[in-house]
Protein backbone atom coordinates (compact mmCIF):
# COMPACT_ATOMS: atom_id res chain seq x y z
CA UNK A 1 0.00 0.00 0.00
CA UNK A 2 1.44 3.35 -1.06
CA UNK A 3 -1.13 5.51 0.75
CA UNK A 4 0.60 7.52 3.47
CA UNK A 5 4.10 6.55 2.32
CA UNK A 6 6.93 8.90 3.37
CA UNK A 7 10.51 9.15 2.16
CA UNK A 8 12.06 8.91 5.62
CA UNK A 9 10.02 7.00 8.26
CA UNK A 10 12.65 7.75 10.92
CA UNK A 11 11.35 11.33 11.07
CA UNK A 12 7.78 10.28 11.90
CA UNK A 13 6.38 10.21 15.44
CA UNK A 14 4.68 6.81 15.42
CA UNK A 15 3.35 6.95 18.97
CA UNK A 16 -0.33 6.16 19.26
CA UNK A 17 -2.69 8.92 20.42
CA UNK A 18 -4.54 8.63 23.69
CA UNK A 19 -7.82 6.77 23.44
CA UNK A 20 -10.76 9.22 23.41
CA UNK A 21 -13.11 8.99 26.38
CA UNK A 22 -15.96 8.43 23.91
CA UNK A 23 -14.35 5.21 22.71
CA UNK A 24 -13.97 3.85 26.22
CA UNK A 25 -17.53 4.87 27.10
CA UNK A 26 -18.89 3.10 24.02
CA UNK A 27 -16.98 -0.08 24.83
CA UNK A 28 -18.16 -0.13 28.42
CA UNK A 29 -21.75 0.49 27.31
CA UNK A 30 -21.69 -2.61 25.10
CA UNK A 31 -20.88 -4.78 28.07
CA UNK A 32 -20.08 -8.50 27.83
CA UNK A 33 -17.20 -9.53 25.60
CA UNK A 34 -16.67 -13.06 26.84
CA UNK A 35 -16.87 -14.19 23.21
CA UNK A 36 -14.09 -11.84 22.08
CA UNK A 37 -12.88 -12.62 18.56
CA UNK A 38 -9.70 -11.58 16.79
CA UNK A 39 -8.93 -11.78 13.08
CA UNK A 40 -5.51 -10.89 11.75
CA UNK A 41 -4.35 -11.13 8.16
CA UNK A 42 -2.85 -9.52 5.11
CA UNK A 43 -4.45 -7.58 2.28
CA UNK A 44 -3.64 -10.00 -0.55
CA UNK A 45 -2.89 -13.63 -1.11
CA UNK A 46 -1.34 -13.57 -4.58
CA UNK A 47 2.17 -14.90 -5.00
CA UNK A 48 3.40 -11.87 -6.94
CA UNK A 49 3.01 -9.54 -3.95
CA UNK A 50 3.90 -12.04 -1.24
CA UNK A 51 6.99 -13.34 -2.97
CA UNK A 52 8.77 -15.93 -0.84
CA UNK A 53 5.74 -16.64 1.36
CA UNK A 54 4.59 -19.72 -0.53
CA UNK A 55 6.53 -23.00 -0.53
CA UNK A 56 7.82 -24.12 -3.90
CA UNK A 57 5.16 -26.08 -5.75
CA UNK A 58 2.17 -24.39 -4.10
CA UNK A 59 -0.72 -25.00 -6.48
CA UNK A 60 -3.41 -22.86 -4.92
CA UNK A 61 -2.34 -19.70 -3.10
CA UNK A 62 -5.64 -19.13 -1.27
CA UNK A 63 -5.74 -22.69 0.06
CA UNK A 64 -2.25 -22.26 1.50
CA UNK A 65 -2.83 -18.73 2.78
CA UNK A 66 -6.01 -19.79 4.61
CA UNK A 67 -4.03 -22.39 6.54
CA UNK A 68 -1.68 -19.67 7.82
CA UNK A 69 -4.10 -16.86 8.70
CA UNK A 70 -7.74 -16.72 9.75
CA UNK A 71 -8.74 -13.78 7.53
CA UNK A 72 -8.02 -11.70 4.45
CA UNK A 73 -8.73 -8.08 3.63
CA UNK A 74 -10.24 -8.70 0.23
CA UNK A 75 -9.11 -5.77 -1.90
CA UNK A 76 -9.74 -7.63 -5.16
CA UNK A 77 -13.45 -6.77 -4.92
CA UNK A 78 -12.58 -3.06 -5.07
CA UNK A 79 -11.90 -3.38 -8.79
CA UNK A 80 -14.66 -5.79 -9.74
CA UNK A 81 -17.73 -6.81 -7.79
CA UNK A 82 -17.47 -10.59 -7.41
CA UNK A 83 -19.91 -12.94 -9.05
CA UNK A 84 -21.82 -15.45 -6.97
CA UNK A 85 -19.83 -18.29 -8.49
CA UNK A 86 -16.56 -16.56 -7.61
CA UNK A 87 -17.60 -16.19 -3.98
CA UNK A 88 -18.65 -19.84 -3.84
CA UNK A 89 -15.28 -20.87 -5.29
CA UNK A 90 -13.40 -18.87 -2.65
CA UNK A 91 -15.50 -20.36 0.14
CA UNK A 92 -14.74 -23.91 -1.01
CA UNK A 93 -11.01 -23.27 -0.55
CA UNK A 94 -10.94 -22.09 3.07
CA UNK A 95 -11.40 -23.91 6.38
CA UNK A 96 -14.05 -23.30 9.02
CA UNK A 97 -13.46 -20.10 10.91
CA UNK A 98 -11.75 -18.26 8.07
CA UNK A 99 -13.31 -14.90 7.18
CA UNK A 100 -13.26 -12.57 4.20
CA UNK A 101 -13.44 -8.77 4.51
CA UNK A 102 -14.41 -7.56 1.02
CA UNK A 103 -14.00 -3.94 -0.04
CA UNK A 104 -16.98 -2.34 -1.81
CA UNK A 105 -16.28 -1.79 -5.52
CA UNK A 106 -14.83 1.53 -6.67
CA UNK A 107 -17.80 1.78 -9.02
CA UNK A 108 -19.75 2.67 -5.87
CA UNK A 109 -17.22 4.71 -3.89
CA UNK A 110 -15.06 6.43 -6.50
CA UNK A 111 -16.91 6.60 -9.79
CA UNK A 112 -20.51 6.97 -8.63
CA UNK A 113 -19.40 8.66 -5.40
CA UNK A 114 -22.37 7.10 -3.57
CA UNK A 115 -24.98 8.50 -6.00
CA UNK A 116 -27.53 6.20 -7.66
CA UNK A 117 -25.75 3.09 -6.43
CA UNK A 118 -28.76 0.99 -5.44
CA UNK A 119 -28.30 -1.71 -8.09
CA UNK A 120 -24.54 -1.84 -7.63
CA UNK A 121 -24.91 -2.26 -3.88
CA UNK A 122 -27.54 -4.94 -4.41
CA UNK A 123 -25.26 -6.89 -6.77
CA UNK A 124 -22.37 -6.70 -4.32
CA UNK A 125 -24.44 -7.71 -1.30
CA UNK A 126 -26.29 -10.49 -3.14
CA UNK A 127 -22.96 -12.05 -4.07
CA UNK A 128 -21.01 -11.53 -0.87
CA UNK A 129 -23.74 -12.80 1.46
CA UNK A 130 -22.86 -16.17 -0.03
CA UNK A 131 -19.73 -16.07 2.08
CA UNK A 132 -22.22 -16.88 4.86
CA UNK A 133 -20.23 -17.74 8.02
CA UNK A 134 -17.06 -16.78 6.18
CA UNK A 135 -18.15 -13.15 5.84
CA UNK A 136 -16.39 -10.94 8.35
CA UNK A 137 -17.27 -7.36 7.46
CA UNK A 138 -17.33 -5.43 4.21
CA UNK A 139 -15.78 -1.99 4.09
CA UNK A 140 -16.37 1.17 2.14
CA UNK A 141 -13.27 3.22 1.37
CA UNK A 142 -13.92 6.69 0.02
CA UNK A 143 -11.67 8.57 -2.39
CA UNK A 144 -9.13 11.00 -0.90
CA UNK A 145 -11.08 13.91 -2.37
CA UNK A 146 -14.46 12.93 -0.92
CA UNK A 147 -15.09 15.81 1.51
CA UNK A 148 -17.52 16.65 4.31
CA UNK A 149 -19.44 18.96 1.96
CA UNK A 150 -21.05 15.73 0.73
CA UNK A 151 -21.95 14.56 4.24
CA UNK A 152 -25.64 14.33 3.41
CA UNK A 153 -24.87 12.04 0.49
CA UNK A 154 -22.91 9.73 2.79
CA UNK A 155 -25.71 9.83 5.34
CA UNK A 156 -28.31 8.85 2.73
CA UNK A 157 -26.11 6.03 1.49
CA UNK A 158 -25.60 4.56 4.94
CA UNK A 159 -29.27 4.92 5.85
CA UNK A 160 -30.25 3.03 2.69
CA UNK A 161 -27.55 0.38 2.97
CA UNK A 162 -28.97 -3.09 3.75
CA UNK A 163 -29.45 -3.54 7.46
CA UNK A 164 -27.86 -6.48 9.26
CA UNK A 165 -25.07 -6.56 6.68
CA UNK A 166 -21.80 -5.74 8.52
CA UNK A 167 -20.15 -2.59 7.18
CA UNK A 168 -17.16 -0.43 8.04
CA UNK A 169 -16.20 2.98 6.63
CA UNK A 170 -12.90 4.66 5.84
CA UNK A 171 -12.84 8.34 4.91
CA UNK A 172 -9.52 9.82 3.85
CA UNK A 173 -9.84 13.51 3.16
CA UNK A 174 -8.11 15.66 5.79
CA UNK A 175 -11.21 17.82 6.30
CA UNK A 176 -12.99 14.97 8.07
CA UNK A 177 -10.42 15.11 10.86
CA UNK A 178 -9.40 18.79 10.94
CA UNK A 179 -12.67 20.10 12.42
CA UNK A 180 -13.91 18.45 15.62
CA UNK A 181 -17.51 19.35 14.90
CA UNK A 182 -17.35 17.59 11.52
CA UNK A 183 -15.63 14.59 13.07
CA UNK A 184 -18.23 14.32 15.81
CA UNK A 185 -21.06 14.48 13.26
CA UNK A 186 -19.45 11.64 11.33
CA UNK A 187 -18.97 9.51 14.44
CA UNK A 188 -22.54 10.12 15.55
CA UNK A 189 -23.82 9.02 12.15
CA UNK A 190 -21.75 5.84 12.22
CA UNK A 191 -22.88 4.99 15.74
CA UNK A 192 -26.52 5.49 14.81
CA UNK A 193 -26.21 3.33 11.69
CA UNK A 194 -24.07 0.73 13.50
CA UNK A 195 -21.22 1.20 11.05
CA UNK A 196 -17.67 0.52 12.21
CA UNK A 197 -15.19 3.38 11.94
CA UNK A 198 -11.91 2.23 10.37
CA UNK A 199 -8.62 3.31 11.91
CA UNK A 200 -5.64 3.66 9.56
CA UNK A 201 -2.11 3.64 10.96
CA UNK A 202 0.20 4.88 8.21
CA UNK A 203 3.30 7.08 8.32
CA UNK A 204 2.16 10.08 6.31
CA UNK A 205 -1.41 10.43 7.59
CA UNK A 206 -1.36 10.43 11.35
CA UNK A 207 -4.70 12.25 11.40
CA UNK A 208 -6.40 8.99 10.37
CA UNK A 209 -5.20 7.47 13.62
CA UNK A 210 -8.25 8.92 15.39
CA UNK A 211 -8.75 5.99 17.80
CA UNK A 212 -12.47 6.69 17.74
CA UNK A 213 -14.59 3.54 17.72
CA UNK A 214 -18.24 3.75 16.71
CA UNK A 215 -19.06 0.11 17.46
CA UNK A 216 -17.54 -2.49 19.78
CA UNK A 217 -15.39 -3.55 16.83
CA UNK A 218 -11.86 -2.31 16.12
CA UNK A 219 -11.14 -2.46 12.37
CA UNK A 220 -7.51 -1.43 11.96
CA UNK A 221 -5.55 -1.14 8.73
CA UNK A 222 -1.90 -1.07 9.69
CA UNK A 223 0.63 0.08 7.10
CA UNK A 224 4.23 -0.77 7.82
CA UNK A 225 6.93 1.47 6.39
CA UNK A 226 9.48 -1.30 5.72
CA UNK A 227 11.41 0.18 8.62
CA UNK A 228 12.66 -1.18 11.95
CA UNK A 229 9.97 0.84 13.76
CA UNK A 230 7.26 -1.38 12.23
CA UNK A 231 7.68 -3.91 15.04
CA UNK A 232 7.74 -1.49 17.97
CA UNK A 233 4.61 0.12 16.52
CA UNK A 234 2.88 -3.27 16.70
CA UNK A 235 4.01 -3.66 20.31
CA UNK A 236 2.26 -0.41 21.16
CA UNK A 237 -0.90 -1.56 19.40
CA UNK A 238 -0.98 -4.70 21.53
CA UNK A 239 -0.89 -2.57 24.68
CA UNK A 240 -3.75 -0.38 23.44
CA UNK A 241 -5.84 -3.37 22.41
CA UNK A 242 -5.34 -4.96 25.79
CA UNK A 243 -6.88 -1.83 27.34
CA UNK A 244 -9.73 -1.82 24.83
CA UNK A 245 -10.48 -5.48 25.43
CA UNK A 246 -10.60 -4.86 29.17
CA UNK A 247 -13.04 -2.00 28.50
CA UNK A 248 -15.37 -4.21 26.45
CA UNK A 249 -14.03 -4.61 22.90
CA UNK A 250 -15.90 -7.49 21.27
CA UNK A 251 -14.09 -7.99 17.96
CA UNK A 252 -10.71 -7.11 16.50
CA UNK A 253 -10.04 -6.97 12.77
CA UNK A 254 -6.40 -6.13 12.11
CA UNK A 255 -4.91 -6.15 8.62
CA UNK A 256 -1.25 -5.65 7.87
CA UNK A 257 -0.06 -3.78 4.79
CA UNK A 258 3.40 -2.70 3.72
CA UNK A 259 4.66 -0.13 1.25
CA UNK A 260 6.41 -3.19 -0.18
CA UNK A 261 4.05 -6.06 0.63
CA UNK A 262 6.79 -8.71 0.78
CA UNK A 263 7.18 -8.41 4.56
CA UNK A 264 3.47 -8.30 5.46
CA UNK A 265 3.26 -11.97 6.53
CA UNK A 266 6.28 -11.52 8.81
CA UNK A 267 4.72 -8.50 10.54
CA UNK A 268 1.36 -10.22 10.83
CA UNK A 269 2.98 -13.29 12.37
CA UNK A 270 4.87 -11.16 14.88
CA UNK A 271 1.64 -9.36 15.82
CA UNK A 272 -0.28 -12.62 16.24
CA UNK A 273 2.30 -14.02 18.64
CA UNK A 274 2.27 -10.83 20.71
CA UNK A 275 -1.54 -10.78 20.72
CA UNK A 276 -1.76 -14.39 21.88
CA UNK A 277 0.62 -13.70 24.74
CA UNK A 278 -0.91 -10.43 25.92
CA UNK A 279 -4.64 -10.82 25.21
CA UNK A 280 -5.00 -14.55 25.68
CA UNK A 281 -6.13 -15.20 22.12
CA UNK A 282 -5.29 -18.49 20.45
CA UNK A 283 -4.69 -17.48 16.86
CA UNK A 284 -2.64 -19.89 14.79
CA UNK A 285 0.89 -18.61 14.30
CA UNK A 286 1.87 -19.14 10.66
CA UNK A 287 5.50 -20.01 11.29
CA UNK A 288 4.40 -22.88 13.53
CA UNK A 289 1.65 -24.39 11.42
CA UNK A 290 2.25 -23.74 7.78
CA UNK A 291 4.99 -25.00 5.52
CA UNK A 292 6.49 -28.46 5.66
CA UNK A 293 9.81 -27.21 7.00
CA UNK A 294 8.20 -25.16 9.78
CA UNK A 295 9.34 -21.86 8.36
CA UNK A 296 7.22 -18.98 7.12
CA UNK A 297 9.58 -18.07 4.31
Amino acid sequence: MQFGKVDDPSKVDFSLPETPKETLALLKKNGDNSDFEAYVGCAKWNKKDLKGFYPRGTKDELVYYAKQFNSIELNATFYHSPTKSQVETWVEKVPDGFKFFPKLPNSISHFSRLLNTGEKVKDFVDSTVLFEDHLGMAFLQMHDNYKPKDFERLQNFLEEFPKNYPLALEVRNEEWFADQEISNSLYALLEKQKVTNIIVDTAGRRDMLHMRLTSPVAFIRYVGANHASDYSRLDEWVDVLKTWKKAGLQKLYFFVHQNIELESPLLATYFIEKLNKSLGTSLISPNKSGSDNGKLF
